[in-house]
């Protein structure tokens, strides 16, 4: 008789065993997807800017300077609002048909455009692959974004988002680098078969997440995109996007101009051109590293602690960057990036507090709207900056004005959910 109890307890506690195994199994497995979907959107993402010249030169041959220009605004900026569409409409996707199968579509479709972008013979096919191929990375971000914060352990959350949203600007720097390694505009571009790959190996492995399962009628059943804006979820839509948003517009303020800055300041010509190579690498690199670091500190502090630190170190250190030097010296290199490096912490930071706000039913869609109201706004205040460069007296100043949207966006911080 005792025998029999042995084995049973021996063959549940393997049943269990299995189940544990499965389950970390399932999660790298989507740790590993989700990571290389969003790294190749972030290759995906800096292709043309980087092989801007070339591409421009094979289809439209010798053009002025402005005219390159031109042609440069019109692919950033189709691609831009397909990568803000495509964060909108993905949420209502992914709320729909699940994380998995969201996951999986919008990696194949920014893979795939990738992929047809490399045969391209005129700028007007270029401008729509890169409008798709926007669209697609826009759900890619944010459906590997809400598959890992609904699957993974509460205690280990953080962490993994972060070294997850560290993924792009890795494939930022790889995009860079593989200038020098891929002369060929149209072998750059063929890179897009390797998350295709990705994708339909997904299609196969890539586990649903269970609290979407428990949750699929409902989600179907009782609420809509209309729903969203139900009463209940009005003032976590409202303090999700400003905080977002106020973060994504200093972040891109400062990264965008800084370069010009630097320029401004530095009387020798070819000293300033180094010099703005290495700002940027110094601010890339230090975000890297705090978006990495990011769960950890989150784990550590809290999340309304970690983006209040954020958010007031960001002020702090842009007052100091931009306001405090005359001239670029390795002092200011390090105060660029320790102010890159809140800028990381906030970016992993966000990745687990939006999805938070808000129940299954409408997470992924109501995190798409927080991510793109934020860019939408972001977008349309930026470019504004540089008409403001000559009345307020240079971009130190114009850039300074602008940091105290952190100020903003410290205050939304402030009164909202605690996490």
């Amino acid at each position: 008789m005792k025998a029999v109890v042995v084995t049973s307890e021996k063959a549940l506690n393997g049943s269990d065993s299995q189940k544990t195994a499965l389950a970390v199994s399932g999660l790298t497995t989507a740790f590993i997807i989700s990571y290389i979907s969003i790294l190749f959107s972030g290759i995906s993402s800096m292709l043309m800017s980087v092989y801007l010249p070339d591409v421009i030169k094979d289809l439209l041959g010798s053009v002025s300077d402005e005219k390159m220009h031109n042609v440069g605004a019109y692919i950033n900026s189709v691609f831009i609002f397909g990568s803000m569409f495509g964060g909108f409409a993905w949420g209502i996707i992914c709320d729909k048909i699940g994380r998995s199968k969201a996951v999986v579509f919008s990696t194949a479709l920014y893979s795939l455009f990738t992929l047809i972008t490399a045969f391209s013979t005129s700028w007007m096919f270029v401008g729509i692959f890169r409008f798709i191929t926007g669209f697609g990375i826009g759900g890619v971000i944010l459906t590997t974004n809400i598959l890992i914060a609904e699957i993974w352990p509460e205690k280990k959350r953080a962490i993994a988002l972060g070294i997850v949203s560290a993924a792009m600007p890795v494939g930022f720097i790889i995009a860079g680098a593989m200038n020098n390694l891929l002369s060929d505009w149209h072998h750059a571009f063929l890179t897009g078969i390797i998350p295709l790959a990705t994708a339909i190996i997904a299609l196969f492995v890539l586990s649903e997440s269970a609290s979407w399962k428990d949750n699929k009628q409902q989600v179907q059943a009782k609420y809509s995109f209309n729903g969203l804006f139900h009463v209940g979820y009005k003032k976590n839509l409202l303090s999700g996007s400003v905080i977002f948003g106020a973060m994504l517009i200093g972040l891109w303020a400062i990264f965008s101009w800084a370069p010009t800055w630097v320029q401004s300041i530095t009387a020798d010509y070819e000293k300033a051109n180094q010099l703005r190579g290495i700002i940027m690498m110094v601010l890339s690199f230090s975000g890297l590293i705090g978006s990495m670091v990011s769960g950890w500190i989150v784990n550590l502090m809290g999340m309304r602690k970690t983006m209040m630190m954020c958010f007031a170190a960001c002020f702090v250190m842009t007052f100091v960057v931009f306001k405090l030097n005359i001239s670029v010296s390795s002092i200011t290199l390090i105060e660029a990036g320790i102010l890159a490096f809140f800028f990381g912490i906030s970016q992993g930071a966000l990745s687990v507090y939006i999805p938070s706000l808000f129940p299954t039913a409408v997470r992924a869609s109501a995190t798409g709207f927080c991510f793109n109201i934020g860019r939408l706004f972001t977008a349309t205040v930026v470019f504004f900056i540089g008409a403001l460069v000559s009345f307020l007296g240079g971009y130190g100043n114009a850039i300074f004005i602008f940091s105290f949207i952190f100020l903003i966006g410290l205050l939304g911080t402030f009164l909202s959910k605690d996490n």
